[in-house]
Formats: C-alpha cells, structure tokens, sequence
C-alpha cells in the first residue's frame, strides 16, 4: 500500500500524481481539492474571529469554522478512502477466474468493490457541495482584503463536486445493479441542482466587492 496522504510532503504527492503509479488519482485530486476549499473557508474564519469590526458575527463565524474544518478532514479522509479503494478494486480484478465458480466469485467481488468505489467519491462531492452556503454566508461579510480567498473557495468546491460526480459516473458504468445506479443518479441531480448558480452568485459578491 502506498504511503498515507498524510505522511507525505506536497512535492511527494505532486510527483506521485504526475507518474505512472495509478494513485492518487482524480478521486483523491477531488477529496483534496476539496480540502483545500474547507480549509480557505476556515482561514478567513480565522482572520475575522477576533476583529472588534466583526464581533457582531463572531458566534456564527466561529459556527461555520467548526463546520468547514469537520468538512476539511472529513474531505481528507475520503480523499484516502479513494486510494485504498481503488487498490482494492484493482485486486479484485487479479482474482482467479480459472474455473467457473472462480469467474462468478470474482465478478462478485469487483460488482461489490465497484459499488464502494462509487460510493466514496458521491462522499466528496456532497461534502464539497456543503461547502457552497459557508462560502454564502462569508462572501459579504468577511473583511474585502480576504473576500477573493472565498471565491477560490467556492470555485473549488464547485470543480470538487463535478470531478467527484465524474468518478461516481465512471464506477456506476460497470455496476449490474441498476436500482442502485438509478438512485446514485438521482442523488448526484439533486445535489447539483442550483450549484453553478450558487457559485457564480458568490463570485459576483466577490466581485463587487474587490471592485467596489
């Protein structure tokens, strides 16, 4: 098993990425992407907990800090989730398929792999999506210096949703169970709906701001 995501410098997960070696990949590039977002939301926490100009917010800011570090290691967690469930996968697929029974055993195994595998990035698209109404929330009410760390925030978490979405997309394609695939669908179009909209409207708050 590869070395942990966070035993390893960012030059060491860089190159990891940019080699041959099959993980990390962009399931793991989304849950840290992600991450990144979380923790953009929790610094301008931090630069405005504190501040007498804000002491008005101070008990929401310090609300949405707690809930964007929450999101920040859960993100991380996933994004290692991803790698050890695609090593998982990829065993799967060097299972015996000698024999008849050997062949039913192993396509049982990769059915019920893929299905986690699924899973884990659909995990790092609706943390990221969790993101979106903290960013809202802080958009026109954090101090103008850091207010274009929340457009990055929420531009990445909005690239995190629809990479992870990819990632579901590309498991959801070789699993036979077609009801579990129909729902997963349904709670990846719920979960989007009114996401572009939600980001461009916290990038023209950004905006107005940084040129206002």
């Amino acid at each position: 098993m590869s070395t942990p995501l966070n035993e390893q410098t960012i030059d060491t997960f860089l190159s990891n990425l940019a080699s041959s070696a099959p993980t990390p990949g962009g399931g793991s590039v989304a849950g840290i992407s992600g991450a990144m977002a979380a923790g953009l939301v929790s610094m301008v926490c931090s630069l405005t907990i504190g501040k007498k100009q804000f002491a008005e917010i101070e008990a929401e800011v310090r609300g949405i800090q707690d809930r964007a570090e929450g999101l920040r290691r859960e993100l991380q967690s996933l994004a290692q989730q991803d790698i050890e469930i695609f090593e998982r996968l990829s065993a799967t697929y060097r299972l015996s398929r000698t024999t008849d029974a050997d062949a039913a055993s192993r396509q049982a195994a990769i059915q019920k792999v893929t299905r986690v595998a699924s899973e884990v990035p659909l995990r790092i698209a609706q943390a990221a999506a969790d993101l979106m109404p903290l960013c809202t929330s802080l958009a026109s009410r954090c101090s103008r210096l850091i207010v274009s760390d929340i457009g990055v925030a929420a531009l990445l978490a909005r690239a995190t949703v629809q990479s992870a979405v990819l990632n579901v997309e590309i498991n959801l394609s070789g699993l036979e169970d077609k009801n579990f695939v129909r729902e997963t669908r349904a709670q990846i179009e719920d979960m989007v709906i009114g996401l572009g909209e939600e980001a461009e409207g916290i990038l023209e708050i950004v905006r107005s701001r940084i040129n206002g």
